[in-house]
Order: C-alpha cells, then sequence, then structure tokens
C-alpha cells in the first residue's frame, strides 16, 4: 500500500500547538522558543489488515464476569472512583505541588496490598530510600510492596510485563520520558506519549495504573 510523506512539524512544548515551520514566540500560549521539531511517522493510506478485521460488539452481549472492582481502603477515593478500581483502568490524580498527591498514592499502595498479590510503586522524582522513609512514618510497611526509581517509560513497561504486579502507581507522569519523542520530561509531547504508553499498557494486561 502507498505510503504518506514523511514531513517536519514543530511542536510547542508549552501548550502543544503544532506548526509547520519553526516560530520563535508561540502565536497561542505566548511563550518564546518553546518549538522543538518532530517527524511525522509515516501513515499508511488504505486499509491495514488490523482494520478490516476489527468489529464492533453490541454493548449487551458484552462478559463482565471476573472484572469486579479492588475495592479501595479510602472511603473518599473509593467514592470517587466509583466504588473501587477498575481492572485495566488508567486514572490520574491530579492537583497543586504539596497537597499531598505521592502521600495519597504511597498510602493507597501500602492499604491495596492487603487486597492483590502485590503493588508496584514507581518513583521518577524521589530515590527508594526517601520513599522508604515517607512510608515508615504512614504506619506499617507491607511485604508485597515494590519500589522501583526510574523514569524511562520502556523500561517501566517491560519491568511491569515482566513482573505483573496487581497494581502499579506512577509518580509522577511529569518526570517520565519516551525515548521516541525528542524533547525534554514534562512537555506536551513526553506526558501525551507516556499517557498514552501507560494506557496501552494498563488496556492490555488488565493491570489497573495511576
Amino acid at each position: 500500500m502507498p505510503k504518506s510523506k514523511t514531513k517536519t512539524v514543530y511542536v510547542c512544548n508549552s501548550c502543544g500547538t503544532i506548526s509547520p515551520k519553526w516560530q520563535g514566540r508561540c502565536p497561542d500560549c505566548g511563550e518564546w522558543n518553546t518549538y522543538v521539531e518532530t517527524v511525522d511517522a509515516p501513515k499508511i493510506i488504505g486499509a491495514s489488515a488490523s482494520a478490516l478485521s476489527t468489529q464492533a460488539q453490541q454493548l449487551a452481549t458484552v462478559n463482565t464476569d471476573g472484572l469486579a472492582r479492588y475495592p479501595v481502603p479510602l472511603a473518599e477515593m473509593s467514592r470517587v472512583l466509583g466504588g473501587g478500581v477498575v481492572p485495566g483502568s488508567l486514572v490520574l490524580i491530579g492537583g497543586d505541588p504539596g497537597v499531598g498527591k505521592s502521600t495519597l498514592l504511597l498510602q493507597l499502595a501500602s492499604l491495596m496490598c492487603d487486597t492483590l498479590s502485590s503493588v508496584l510503586y514507581v518513583s521518577g522524582e524521589e530515590s527508594i530510600h526517601q520513599i522508604r522513609l515517607r512510608a515508615s512514618r504512614l504506619g506499617a510497611i507491607p511485604r508485597d510492596l515494590w519500589v522501583l526509581s526510574e523514569t524511562s517509560i520502556g523500561v517501566i513497561a517491560e519491568y511491569i510485563e515482566r513482573s505483573k504486579p496487581g497494581l502499579v502507581i506512577v509518580d509522577s507522569i511529569q518526570t517520565m520520558y519516551s525515548e521516541q519523542v525528542e524533547s525534554a520530561a514534562g512537555s506536551v509531547s513526553q506526558v501525551r506519549d507516556c499517557t498514552m504508553a501507560l494506557m496501552r499498557l494498563a488496556k492490555g494486561s488488565g493491570i489497573p495504573i495511576f
């Protein structure tokens, strides 16, 4: 099948605006020197083999047996999640710096060890020793809580596929980077690519990821 031509575009790291040429100042967000050169991957024109085999399914016939939510011991979080964590789901926890997101997620990781076989806590911001000290202040540390200090989304994905934990917590998405994106960690392009990689991993493996 014919392929479209490869072309170069420029993406603003601040707001994600795409431009066919480099610009000193982004016309959308007003930031200076934020455009990064990106090569669009060639797209196959026409239907692919996988597209031809794709079938829609009648919703009423979808079997949800075995997809029960994992109960969350934190009442308010359980309410927000609709009663528990759905297998294969990707949940984004947002908030201003310093409000306690990391502490909340570490507490969640510890408590979920009572329900799941193991929980993996991936940190791109703190060392393993820093996490150990913070966990000690929260109380008992379960034996099934594992910690990985890593920022490469490719390395993280390989480890998850190999170890198959019951739940994964990534803290935080802004510190992760993909080798396939030529921009700094935390940029719009990196956050988008890393988030999509985690979403594909969660859906493909059935492992919920925060």
